[in-house]
C-alpha cells in the first residue's frame, strides 16, 4: 500500500491524515491531531511557530508508529500569513496572526500611494484588513529593522516546508492571497512591490501545486526516522477545499466551510472590474490555474470562540461539546437575534458572547438570553451571511445557481446546514468533512499517477465520501 499524507492546519487545530488508494477509492485515516492557538506576544497577537514544527514533527513519527509512512507528504495551512527569515534561515521577529489589530487604517495610510481601485485591477484580491500586503506596510512602519535584515520572505506551510526540506520557495495558491502577485501574470507584481517600498528580493519564485520540493533534510530523516518526497499542494487550505468538491455542473456554488469560510465558484479568468471591486470578490490563484473568485464570510470562529469562552467560565473548565451547543440553539428556535457576521468586532474580542449580545442590541433586536439564544443569534446571522453572499455571486456572474456544495467541517453541522438552505433557497450537498485534507491529498494522488487529472479524482469522491442532500424546508 502506497501512503500519502496532508498535514491540515487551521487557526485552532491541525490534523496528520494518511490517505491511499484502493480499487479507485479514497481512503483517510487521521494520526495526529493537535491544538493551533494564538498567544499576546509583544502587545501583538502572534502564532506559536516552534510549537507548530514540534507537532509537525510529531506527527510524521505518529505516521511511521502506526505503519503509514508516507511517500509523499503535502501541508496545507491558512493564508496571508508570513515569516521572515534573515541570512542564516532564523526566523525574524514573531509571527504576528491576521487576527491582530496592527494594520487598522492601512489601506487608507496607503491610497495615496497605491488606490486600492488600482491595487484591485491589478490583483483581484479583496480588501481585508489583514491583507499581507497591509501586514508588511504595518511591519514597516513598526519594525524597519525587521525588513532590513530579511532575506527571505515565506507563507506559513512554505515556512514549514523549508524547515523540512531546506528548499525556499513561495507556492502559488498562498502567494495570491499576499494582493503582491498579478492576477493575470501569475506572478509577483513588481511594480506594485516598488511602490510599497518594500524589498523585492525576499520574495522567492513562485512554484505551482504538484511541483515537488525534494526529500527531507538529515537533520529531520534522523528525527523521524524516514525520508519521503515533499510536495506542493494548493498549501491555501481553501486551494485544497476546493479541489475536494465532488464532480458537479457549472452552476453550483462551492462554500468551504472551517473556523473561517469562503464562498464562490471556480473561473477560468480573473473577474477584476469595479463592479467586483466594490463588491469585495476575491480572484485567489487556484489548481491549474484556475481562479477562485469567492467572497470570505465568517465560518465557525464565532462558535468556535462561544465554545472556549463557556469553558472558560466552567469551574472545571469543561467545554460544552458542538452538539450540545446545536442542542442549545435549537431549543432558541424562535429567537429572532440577527448580526452581521461578518463586522470586524467579531473577529477577535475580548467575549465572543458579550459582542453577540451587544451587536444585536445594536441592530435593534431583543438582547440574547442564555447560550441557546446566543447560539441562535449566531446561526440566524451565519445563514444570511451566506444568502447575502450567493445574492452578490448572481448579480456578478450572471448565472443561476442550482445548488450549494458545503465541504470542510462545517458540512458536518446538520441544523446550520438545513438553515443555510432555507435561507438561500438552494438545495445543499454537504460533504466531503474532510474536504481540505482530501483535497492536498488530491494533488498527491494525481502526482503518483493514482488518478490521470482533477476530473477523475472528483469522479471517485463520490463513491469514496458519503455525501448528504439537505432540501430547502
Amino acid at each position: 500500500m502506497t501512503y500519502h499524507l496532508a498535514i491540515d492546519i487551521g487557526a485552532s487545530s491541525g490534523r496528520h491524515i494518511v490517505g491511499w488508494v484502493q480499487d479507485g477509492r479514497m481512503h483517510l485515516k487521521e494520526v495526529y491531531r493537535f491544538e493551533n492557538r494564538l498567544t499576546e506576544k509583544n502587545g501583538h497577537l502572534c502564532w506559536e511557530m516552534d510549537r507548530l514544527w514540534q507537532n509537525v514533527l510529531a506527527g510524521l513519527k505518529a505516521c511511521k508508529d502506526a505503519g503509514c509512512t508516507p511517500a509523499t507528504l503535502g501541508i496545507d495551512t491558512w493564508a496571508v500569513d508570513f515569516v521572515l527569515l534573515d541570512e542564516a534561515g532564523r526566523l525574524i521577529g514573531d509571527t504576528v496572526a491576521y487576527r491582530d489589530g496592527r494594520t487598522a487604517g492601512e489601506r487608507d495610510r496607503l491610497e495615496s500611494v497605491l488606490p486600492f481601485a488600482e491595487h484591485y485591477a491589478r490583483t483581484g484580491i479583496q480588501y481585508q484588513p489583514f491583507n499581507t500586503a497591509y501586514q508588511l506596510a504595518a511591519l514597516k512602519r513598526e519594525h524597519p529593522e525587521q525588513l532590513a535584515a530579511a532575506k527571505t520572505f515565506l507563507m506559513v506551510p512554505d515556512y514549514l516546508n523549508y524547515k523540512l526540506t531546506g528548499v525556499a520557495a513561495n507556492e502559488y495558491t498562498n502567494a495570491s492571497t499576499t494582493a503582491l502577485v498579478g492576477a493575470e501574470s501569475k506572478d509577483w507584481d513588481d511594480e506594485l512591490i516598488a511602490r510599497l517600498g518594500l524589498p523585492r528580493a525576499i520574495f522567492q519564485p513562485i512554484r505551482t501545486p504538484g511541483s515537488a520540493l525534494g526529500g527531507l533534510t538529515q537533520a529531520v530523516r534522523d528525527e523521524v526516522g524516514f525520508d519521503c518526497t515533499v510536495l506542493l499542494p494548493a498549501t491555501h487550505d481553501t486551494g485544497s477545499a476546493f479541489l475536494a468538491v465532488p464532480a458537479k455542473d457549472e452552476n453550483a456554488v462551492t462554500l468551504s466551510s472551517g473556523t473561517w469560510s469562503l464562498l464562490g465558484v471556480e473561473n477560468p479568468a480573473p473577474v477584476t472590474t469595479p463592479e467586483s471591486c466594490a463588491a469585495n470578490f476575491t480572484n485567489e490563484g487556484g489548481y491549474r490555474y484556475r481562479y477562485r473568485y469567492l467572497k470570505n464570510i465568517m465560518g465557525l470562529w464565532m462558535i468556535q470562540s462561544v465554545r472556549r469562552e463557556l469553558g472558560a467560565r466552567d469551574p472545571d473548565g469543561r467545554r460544552p461539546s458542538f452538539p450540545e451547543l446545536i442542542a442549545a440553539a435549537r431549543a432558541s428556535a424562535g429567537f429572532p437575534g440577527l448580526v452581521d457576521a461578518d463586522d470586524a468586532r467579531f473577529l477577535a474580542p475580548a467575549s465572543m458572547i458579550d459582542e453577540v449580545t451587544a451587536a444585536c442590541a445594536d441592530a435593534g433586536y431583543p438582547a440574547p438570553a442564555g447560550t441557546g439564544e446566543v447560539m441562535q443569534t449566531i446561526y440566524n446571522s451565519l445563514a444570511d451571511d451566506c444568502r447575502r453572499a450567493v445574492e452578490t455571486l448572481r448579480a456578478l456572474t450572471g448565472r443561476r445557481f442550482t445548488s450549494l456544495n458545503i465541504v470542510g467541517g462545517g458540512s458536518q453541522d446538520d441544523y446550520l446546514n438545513q438553515m443555510t438552505a432555507n435561507a438561500t433557497g438552494l438545495p445543499v450537498y454537504a460533504g466531503p468533512t474532510e474536504g481540505t485534507a482530501l483535497g492536498n491529498l488530491m494533488v498527491q494522488f494525481i502526482a503518483a499517477g493514482e488518478f490521470a487529472d482533477l476530473q477523475a479524482a472528483r469522479n471517485a469522491i463520490k463513491t469514496s465520501f458519503p455525501i448528504k442532500e439537505v432540501k430547502p424546508q
